[in-house]
């Protein structure tokens, strides 16, 4: 072997030249400018034959340079240069998770080591237990190796990146990948599940096909992004080689049928039936031909990406004939294959190289599926409504139906507060940090003002569907506390002030001098009902301004009457809509372009949140000359305007915490919030059970306990606390529920099961250290 190797080395001298080495850290632009790629056919040659034969070698065009729908093999050449005293070790990202095979040759000295990748072997054969196609490579000190990287496939496209990651830039962009990843099938798997349970209930075929169409996108993405091969088919082979097509076909299948279902194409489009069949039958050629024979297999892929242009093609030409016809289309059901046609353009010229490679391009048909799913479930919604208004008429079995939808959305529920929350937690607890910095730019810190207030707008959005849950299961109660109303006040209105200053409006705010400085109620829901209608102010405005008045009446019995008047120059009402405006979703049904966003559900909460309040609301609106919406709300208080209200300096205690969470990113999160505090020390535990083994070895101030965890969740580690179980000296440690689940029904439980407090997340920086020391100081008073 070594004498072969010699010979090989000195045969090579009289080759062509190489490009240069590229040096990760001295080197100008990217390892792709350093490379070289040749095409071999079908010629199974071996890497000595490879260093030994007189081989063309091209550049490679760019850094996601395609190859195209092909099945010959190719090899591709590069050098790396270490000039460090170090050994270093770098990550290369290459080929796509589906390529057949991709076979790294490291070069070095007198031996040729192999690294093994590609869909076509052993999963566990694969050097880096990955997804995707990566290699470790070290680099010794002060050293320059050669690399040949040889790639073949069945037919499918195969791409030639080269990215080259230190290891640290790997895992970070590993995990965001992962992020990513998480969210996207989440939102997949949660809309596939609800309409098919929708389909059990009502037995409309478009719920049906539309569920399993989400569920073949999701397999199809699985099968792109080498997620079947991980986890279902390690061994590769057969089946695993034909997974991208087996799911792209019954994805492209579910798609026409779901369109055909929804659109009505057998009354509507009696035409147009004859090119959905057509598209059927080349969709069942092409399953066929999927496991004839290799060769056949290599014709489906061009063929079926032609299909599922055609198909898109045909859809198109259905909902253009449709309004030619002046018959109603949804909406969104146009915006949702706008968006499919948008991400699928922006896959193909990814491989076509045609636009550059990056995280959004590279998953463009991933962002176009999951806007095209949003906005498809939006007009199955619309569908749903629809359904449920032609069969009014039939009472019994509507109240039926919809008691079912109700268990159904019951059930979910819990679980959608809880896995939206959550990643809305990490990115506010992130963007948070990354806001306090000093080390970001202007630019830098306009991003991610921008990532706040759409994260905070999803949340509101969550809140207000959680609200109007408890709302209709009457589990909507008003907490009872002290707060200063003006502060709040001044907070939201300064919030308030500047959007609408970003509108071009002007903005004016009164506020009585006589407010009492500290009054007893829901502070939240106080604050909730203010901007809530300062928002529907704003929102409906587009010139002239909003004029925000407070007035405060001294009431017998030390009750003080705050009167609201929010006026805006908007779009104004007319009577029908006035009647109609407390009403949930009244926005759907009043405006169907939906040009002003929102869920229409905000004013229904209002009026609900006034009348637990003992207040009143009415709403004077005039079209198209603005609307003037009053509020009365007693507040009994506790101190007047001209009583000064006690202060407490800063709080110098000292306290270790106990942080139990299961989730790394809401770990990291809660990391940060409690370094962002003096004189404040905590440990980790990752579910119930290691809690209860960090209490036994130490002595900690509060814990800090989410609920929902593996092993052990943080209802069971309560009761095993309280029980005793870990000493009595240390059974009356004050407990706060921090967690995602945001029902009435839970915070009730964690108080029965005797925890101290409770909070949801995204958790509040402030709020979060005022029930620390609450919680403290009521242990040592309980001690005392």
């Amino acid at each position: 072997m070594r004498t072969l190797l010699i010979v090989t080395y000195l045969f090579a001298q009289f080759l062509p030249a190489q490009n240069p080495a590229f040096n990760p850290d001295e080197s100008k632009g990217q390892l792709y400018e350093y490379a070289e790629f040749t095409k071999v056919s079908k010629s199974n040659l071996e890497i000595n034959e490879i260093l030994t034969s007189d081989l063309k070698y091209m550049p490679l065009e760019s850094e996601n340079h395609t190859l195209g729908f092909t099945s010959d093999n190719y090899w591709v050449r590069f050098k790396l240069h270490n000039s460090s005293p170090q050994l270093k070790t770098y990550y290369l990202e290459t080929a796509r998770p589906i390529t057949d095979v991709a076979h790294l040759y490291e070069i070095a000295n007198d031996t040729i080591k192999t690294f093994k990748s590609g869909d076509q072997i052993p999963f566990k054969e694969r050097q880096v237990k990955h997804r995707q196609t990566v290699f470790r490579i070290n680099l010794p000190a002060d050293s320059v190796q050669e690399y040949y990287l040889f790639v073949t496939s069945d037919g499918e496209t195969i791409n030639l990146p080269l990215d080259l990651y230190t290891e640290e830039e790997y895992l970070r962009t590993n995990y965001s990948q992962q992020l990513f990843l998480g969210l996207f099938y989440g939102i997949l798997c949660l809309a596939g599940l609800i309409y098919l349970f929708f389909y059990t209930s009502l037995r409309e075929k478009t719920f049906l096909y539309y569920g399993l169409y989400v569920f073949s996108i999701g397999f199809l993405q699985a099968a792109l992004d080498g997620l079947i091969y991980e986890y279902l088919l390690p061994d590769g082979g057969f089946l695993n080689s034909r997974m991208v097509l087996i799911t792209a076909l019954f994805s492209n299948f579910f798609l026409l049928k779901y369109c055909e279902y929804f659109l009505k194409i057998d009354s509507n489009l009696k035409s147009l039936k004859k090119g959905y069949n057509i598209a059927y039958g080349i969709i069942f050629t092409l399953f066929t031909m999927v496991f004839i024979s290799p060769s056949a297999l290599e014709m489906v892929y061009p063929i079926s990406n032609l299909n599922g242009l055609y198909s898109l093609l045909l859809i198109l030409a259905s909902l253009f004939t449709l309004r030619y016809k002046k018959m109603p289309v949804d909406k969104y059901f146009s915006i949702g294959i706008f968006f499919l046609v948008i991400g699928l353009l922006g896959f193909v010229m990814n491989n076509l190289s045609l636009l550059p490679n990056n995280f959004y391009t590279l998953n463009s048909a991933k962002f176009g599926s999951g806007f095209e799913v949003i906005f498809l479930s939006l007009s199955m919604t619309n569908l749903i409504r629809k359904l449920r208004l032609e069969h009014e008429e039939s009472q019994e079995l509507a109240l039926q139906k919809s008691e079912e939808i109700s268990e159904l959305k019951t059930f979910f529920m819990s679980n959608i507060s809880h896995e939206l929350r959550t990643p809305i937690n990490a990115i506010m607890g992130v963007v948070e940090t990354e806001l306090a910095s000093k080390d970001n730019n202007t630019e830098q810190r306009k991003t991610y003002e921008i990532i706040k207030n759409a994260s905070i707008s999803l949340l509101s959005n969550v809140n207000d569907v959680l609200d109007f849950e408890r709302i209709e299961k009457d589990e909507l109660k008003l907490r009872h506390e002290r707060f200063n109303p003006s502060i709040l006040l001044n907070q939201i209105s300064n919030n308030w002030k500047s959007e609408a200053e970003k509108k071009g409006l002007k903005y004016v705010f009164e506020m009585d001098h006589e407010i009492p400085v500290e009054v007893e109620g829901d502070a939240a829901r106080f604050i909730q009902i203010i901007n809530n209608v300062l928002s529907n102010a704003i929102k409906y405005t587009n010139q002239g301004q909003i004029k925000f008045k407070l007035k405060c009446l001294v009431k017998p019995n030390e009750v003080c009457k705050f009167s609201f008047q929010v006026s805006d120059t908007g779009v104004g009402m007319d009577e029908n809509n006035k009647r109609q405006v407390f009403d949930s979703f009244n926005q759907m049904r009043l405006d169907n372009r939906r040009q002003f966003g929102g869920i229409g559900l905000g004013l229904t909460i209002v009026k609900h949140l006034v009348k637990l309040f003992d207040g009143d609301i009415t709403i004077e609106s005039e079209l198209n000359k603005g609307t003037d919406v009053f509020i009365e709300i007693p507040l009994k208080f506790t101190k007047k305007a001209d009583e000064p209200i006690e202060t407490s300096p800063k709080s110098e205690q000292a306290y270790h915490i106990l942080i139990v969470e299961d989730n790394k990113m809401n770990q990291l999160v809660m990391r940060k919030l409690l370094n962002s505090f003096p004189n404040v020390t905590f440990a980790v535990a990752n579910n119930g059970q290691e809690a209860l083994d960090t209490l036994n070895k130490g002595v900690y101030d509060i814990i800090l306990m989410d609920l929902q965890m593996p092993v052990m969740d943080g209802y069971e580690a309560t009761e095993k606390i309280r029980s005793g179980y870990i000493g009595d000296n240390k059974n009356d440690i004050p407990i706060i529920a921090v967690t995602a689940d945001a029902m009435e029904a839970t915070r009730q439980r964690v108080l029965d099961i005797g925890m101290n407090d409770y909070m949801t997340k995204p958790v509040n920086r402030d709020l979060l250290f005022q029930k620390i020391e609450n919680c403290y100081k009521e242990a040592v008073l309980k001690i005392a």
